[in-house]
């Protein structure tokens, strides 16, 4: 999956002469917390954020200061040095990029002009529809040793039973020689397909079943 399928496309923006007081009324009306900010040629030279917001504004105390802070630019506390993304970039490297840096959101450019916009949020959600997490599914876990072809050999015992799988995942165990697979399937009842699945000798972190159910 591509940032472009995920981005959104309809990006508010001002520009950096616009006064703060601007950006937060923009940021609560419309349920933002990142603007990006443009030229007048609409080149992106800035981000402005509510912490940005908040950590340039003087004590709640000095309500004169606070009164000039708000009519002040936008440029003087803006982010200036913008960590950006293209629509082309893979999500789970966009991803990484948040992470890296320790921000919300990217910004999205193609030939130097802003297209889009990824948060936090956004990545969250594909994560949650990537997992089968917005479906109602089974969750079952399965340790298995770390070798090629084991995803396909579980995912047999599975198709025997004629369940579809909504989704699966492969995360490391703490022991390198294993790894855990992740399923997710459309069923309720998961007790016959365990039971297969220890019956391969497979060890089964989850769910856990009863002895006196098995």
């Amino acid at each position: 999956m591509i940032v472009k399928q995920i981005m959104n496309q309809n990006v508010i923006t001002l520009n950096s002469s616009d006064p703060i007081r601007l950006a937060l009324e923009t940021m609560k009306i419309n349920k933002i917390r990142h603007i990006p900010i443009l030229t007048d040629d609409a080149k992106l030279v800035g981000i402005i954020t509510e912490r940005d917001v908040k950590d340039a504004s003087p004590s709640i105390f000095q309500l004169e200061l606070k009164e000039d802070f708000l009519n002040e630019p936008i440029k003087t506390v803006m982010t200036n040095n913008v960590v950006t993304g293209h629509p082309l970039d893979f999500v789970e490297e966009a991803a990484a990029v948040l992470m890296e840096h320790k921000i919300g959101c990217l910004p999205i450019l193609q030939n130097d002009m802003l297209v889009g916009m990824l948060t936090e949020t956004d990545l969250l959600h594909t994560f949650v529809k990537l997992t089968g997490g917005d479906q109602p599914a089974s969750h079952i876990e399965i340790k298995v040793p770390n070798k090629a072809g084991m995803l396909a050999e579980v995912s047999s015992i599975f198709r025997h039973r004629k369940l579809n799988i909504s989704s699966v995942l492969v995360y490391p165990d703490s022991d390198n020689h294993f790894k855990i697979l992740v399923f997710r399937v459309q069923t309720i009842n998961v007790t016959m397909i365990i039971n297969d699945l220890k019956a391969e000798g497979y060890e089964v972190l989850w769910p856990t079943i009863p002895e006196s159910l098995e």
